[in-house]
């Protein structure tokens, strides 16, 4: 069975008829935006509802943590859990097509709609463990985007969050990218005094999830490294979105850490209240030159590599038919293999006009170069 809304194809075949994972009431809201000429301008929305849940699906700043990984353009791109399509838009900009899953038929519906003129979209609804199976083993690219620390809620194993990174890899093409994005268990803001993200406990993460009935659990970096290593053979390269990956204004790397004064602006906390416990500033402050803000960072967006060789390193090498796509993706991923730009900082919570994206790129010889991009059409004279 299938629904069309615009050029969007809903696939109910494994829909149980029942959305099983909900917001609640909220959908309903977020639906009507959806359906309504909000849609055209989903910021205007963010600003008459003043509502969590409004900012979180649908304001632009969540395309962030997608906008900078470098794509050729043909791509065959697998979203995960794309919910109400936060970050879905990222990716049709850059790839040849789309394929979405996720359980939730009303959440694919507003996906759908914001989305409907895109030709490159079609969406899967029903549980994962169904469409899993059915799925090709050909996907340049797949993203888990607050995905994977749900593993052990849909996955009877022992291992739920290996047993899902195997599932995952088998559709990935050799070659291909593995992103994900999930909250650092150990990250700084908890520690200050921000409820752990999913349970809405204090500490909780901190502690190691000590309640046996919890179904989410997010991870450590030393703890994702394992998981990835485990995976098969393969390169991780972590990323440190900040604030966090939700709402990110800016990703680090290893080759590229924050400096003093960088961060200064994670008093966000928009869902839930929080305590302040110290001072964030001074403490990031403190760790600055000490090589210990990955492991307190509040958020990591890995890149896993499938193989030996990255495959848009390899086609930007000259192994494609398409050079001019061949020589833009070496030139976004910095001519020397990176999986991202090895820092790069967002000015477009402003005017489209002035909405800019600032990368730093690292050459194959260990220079840098600046490269700055529009957000928006509009923006290219300011540029």
């Amino acid at each position: 069975m299938q629904e069309k809304i615009g050029n969007v194809v809903l696939d109910l075949t494994w829909y149980s008829g029942t959305d099983l994972y909900s917001d609640g009431e909220v959908e309903e809201k977020l639906l009507s935006i959806a359906q309504s000429d909000r849609v055209n301008d989903l910021n205007r929305a963010v600003r008459e509802e003043k509502d969590w849940a409004v900012l979180y699906h649908m304001s632009h700043i969540r395309e962030n943590i997608l906008a900078a990984l470098p794509m050729r353009g043909d791509e065959q791109v697998l979203e995960v859990g794309s919910g109400c399509g936060a970050v879905t838009g990222a990716l049709l900009d850059k790839a040849g097509h789309v394929t979405c899953v996720d359980l939730s038929k009303r959440r694919s519906t507003i996906n759908a709609l914001r989305h409907k003129e895109a030709d490159n979209l079609s969406i899967l609804v029903g549980n994962f463990q169904d469409i899993e199976k059915h799925l090709p083993d050909t996907f340049d690219v797949i993203t888990l985007i607050g995905v994977f620390e749900y593993a052990r809620g849909y996955i009877g194993t022992q291992e739920p969050y290996e047993e899902f990174l195997r599932q995952i890899l088998s559709h990935l093409k050799e070659g291909g990218r593995l992103v994900v994005a999930i909250e650092n268990r150990l990250g700084l803001k908890y520690f200050a005094g921000a409820a752990e993200d999913h349970t809405g406990r204090y500490f909780d993460g901190l502690e190691n999830y000590p309640d046996p009935k919890t179904m989410v659990r997010t991870f450590s970096k030393p703890e994702l490294e394992k998981l990835f290593a485990a995976a098969g053979e393969g390169n991780a390269a972590f990323y440190y979105p900040y604030p966090d990956y939700k709402l990110p204004m800016a990703v680090y790397s290893d080759d590229y850490l924050p400096g003093k004064g960088q961060l200064s602006t994670n008093i966000w906390n928009f869902d839930r209240s929080r305590l302040l416990l110290f001072d964030e500033e001074k403490m990031y402050d403190s760790l600055v030159g000490t090589d210990l803000y990955p492991q307190f960072a509040n958020s990591f967006l890995v890149v896993y590599t499938k193989g030996q060789q990255d495959a848009l390193t390899k086609n930007a090498a000259g192994n494609t038919d398409d050079s001019r796509n061949a020589v833009e993706a070496g030139a976004l991923c910095g001519l020397s293999g990176k999986a991202l730009p090895v820092f790069t900082k967002y000015s477009n919570e402003r005017s489209s006009a002035y909405a800019l994206r600032t990368d730093i790129l690292q050459k194959a010889d260990g220079s840098r170069v600046v490269k700055k991009t529009a957000c928006a059409p509009e923006g290219k004279d300011h540029v």
